[in-house]
């Protein structure tokens, strides 16, 4: 019951509602066992007047008015209940996807390294119904529930010692048979939830992916996935169906047996003149209204035990620590003309190697440097740590000789503009997009770095200019049509550091020349690193690091590197032959 105990700690800004929730409906409730109680008294009213025992027509009509009124009453608390059970739906479901949210955002790239981004989304939905589910029970019918029965338990010992009584065994035989119930539902509806965070995982990595399911044929192969996975689900479910329904049976059998003896009891009691006909009517509706309660427990414990297991990976979620704060004050501000430095620093993703082995170097202000080297060789290793989505195994950043270890996420990260190989862009308009990084740009500020972008002139000619919607990850963009709206994004960031993450690696050679022309005005006046496998991009920068195995290997400017034996000239040598046989291939000398 652990995760019951969080759903009530975590949901204590909502306590005094679910109170509020709780008392209306136990006043409804009390109401409902007056009319019971009235019926009793026009009952024996009408058997007085029958009889010629007496009778009073105005006291009958009173208790009739009475009556009305009282379920009147019991259905106008009803209605506000069920208003005021609304409102607290929407806000347990505003205040659960927050937390949720909030506990994301503050992660750890390490995380994200090793989930699918699907799961984390049905673990966030399944939680935010069974926890909602749990709390609506908790102040609909768990309070009220128990308050109910105590009363009608002791009404019932007031008329007749022998019919509380069993009246009484109800619950425990009834809840006992629910609770063992539940508890091999919830046993297999953990595993079910595994199974099922995997398929919806899997469905969202293929709508993502599906140009690539689609040129390889692959649309049998993820349907058969995912129907395979979907009848191990049905066989668990199937078999969670026949415990429940075989745990149901003995329920009834055990209600049905214990009224079976209270009627024999009544209507002995009734024949025998030890209880008025009003009395009869009385225990039988209150009997009738105590398995109303029965079967609210019941419903109680499903509850509880689908709340137990679908909140789990909720909750776990949620103890996991978090690594950011991107709630500081500090991501407003700009460091001017900032260098970076590396100090021996080595690093180790979890259950990896060493991916980066005491690295040293320092990056001047307004220096544009390019990353090189083969691939794995630990350059996007490197940019992870400049951004800060992770903190070096050993040694130290410093950005304008501030160390890392003293600066938030936030500052660090509001100081670099970033240029990805592969376009992030959001399904959104192109307005959105640009000004992600600057939300109160306005119009002329987005058109202005869609200008120096070169992207304006394609812009404008969409149907609906910058408020035209780009798609899903820009699918509706060329690929030089979206990395200038990136470089558009990153222009009206306005950071003093940009990275280019191999950001013309997919370009086609016009594209690659408009882009380049875009990049000339992104740099200006900034510390820029490149990450790029065509030289021809890194000819003009200041220096040149080219790092192999997690080392440096070497580093200078492009032209003594290019003189130089070693792993720069290597891959460049490499490039220029392999050019040079496409140019003989084509007799163009």
């Amino acid at each position: 019951m652990r995760n019951i105990a969080n759903i009530i700690r975590i949901s204590k800004p909502l306590h005094r509602l679910v109170w509020i929730l709780a008392l209306l409906i136990l006043f409804s409730s009390a109401l409902a066992l007056v009319s019971p109680i009235l019926s009793k008294f026009i009952v024996d009213e009408i058997v007085a007047k029958v009889q010629n025992k007496g009778g009073d027509i105005n006291r009958l009509i009173f208790l009739v008015i009475l009556a009305f009124s009282m379920n009147l009453a019991s259905l106008t608390i009803t209605v506000i209940s069920a208003r005021i059970g609304d409102h607290f739906s929407g806000r347990i479901r505003k205040f659960l996807t927050e937390k949720f949210y909030d506990k994301v955002l503050t992660l750890s790239q390490s995380y994200f390294d090793s989930e699918v981004s699907g799961k984390i989304v049905n673990q966030l939905n399944r939680g935010i119904v069974s926890i909602q589910g749990f709390l609506n029970t908790s102040s609909n019918f768990i309070l009220p529930t128990l308050l109910q029965s105590l009363f009608t338990i002791l009404v019932l010992f007031y008329f007749n010692a022998p019919i509380a009584f069993f009246t009484f065994m109800l619950f425990p035989i009834y809840l006992t048979l629910s609770y063992y119930s539940t508890v091999k539902w919830g046993k297999e509806e953990v595993k079910k939830n595994k199974i099922e965070d995997f398929t919806r995982g899997r469905i969202q990595e293929v709508i993502s992916n599906i140009k690539l399911v689609k040129s390889f044929v692959a649309e049998k192969n993820e349907h058969s996935t995912v129907s395979k996975n979907l009848s191990e689900i049905n066989k668990i479910y199937a078999y969670q169906s026949k415990t429940f329904h075989l745990f149901d049976f003995f329920r009834g059998l055990s209600l049905h047996a214990i009224l079976f003896a209270i009627n024999i009891i009544v209507f002995y009691n009734t024949f025998s003149g030890n209880l008025t006909i009003g009395e009869m009517v009385l225990i039988l509706q209150l009997v009738n209204q105590a398995r109303l309660p029965l079967f609210a427990m019941s419903f109680i414990l499903t509850q509880v035990q689908m709340a137990e297991s679908g909140s789990k990976e909720y909750f776990g979620i949620l103890a996991l620590s978090s690594k950011e704060d991107y709630g500081k004050l500090s991501q407003t501000l700009k460091a001017e003309h900032p260098n970076i430095e590396f100090k021996n620093v080595t690093f180790h993703y979890e259950k990896s190697g060493t991916v980066l082995d005491n690295v040293s170097f320092k990056i001047n202000r307004n220096e544009k440097i390019a990353l090189v080297g083969p691939s794995g060789a630990g350059k996007t290793t490197v940019i992870n740590l400049i951004l800060k989505f992770y903190d070096p195994t050993f040694g130290d950043i410093y950005i304008k000789d501030k160390n890392y270890k003293d600066l938030s996420h936030a500052y660090v990260r509001n100081n670099i503009s970033l240029v990805f190989q592969e376009n992030e862009l959001f399904s959104a308009t192109v307005r959105e997009n640009v000004a992600y990084g600057n939300i109160e740009a306005t119009d002329n500020n987005i058109i202005e770095a869609l200008k120096l972008a070169n992207a304006y002139d394609f812009v404008q000619k969409f149907p609906n200019g910058i408020e035209s919607q780009v798609g899903e990850r820009g699918v509706r963009l060329s690929g030089g049509q979206k990395q200038r709206i990136q470089i558009a994004r990153a222009i009206l960031k306005n950071s003093p550091i940009l990275i280019l993450d191999e950001a013309m690696s997919s370009l086609d050679a016009r594209s690659e020349k408009e882009v380049q022309d875009a990049l000339a005005n992104l740099m200006k006046n900034k510390l820029v690193i490149i990450i790029a496998h065509r030289f021809s991009t890194i000819q003009n920068v200041d220096k040149i690091i080219a790092i192999d195995n997690g080392i440096i290997a070497d580093s200078g400017n492009p032209q003594e590197l290019a003189r130089r034996k070693g792993l720069y000239s290597d891959l460049l040598r490499y490039q220029i032959e392999g050019n040079q046989k496409l140019l003989e291939k084509f007799e163009i000398y």
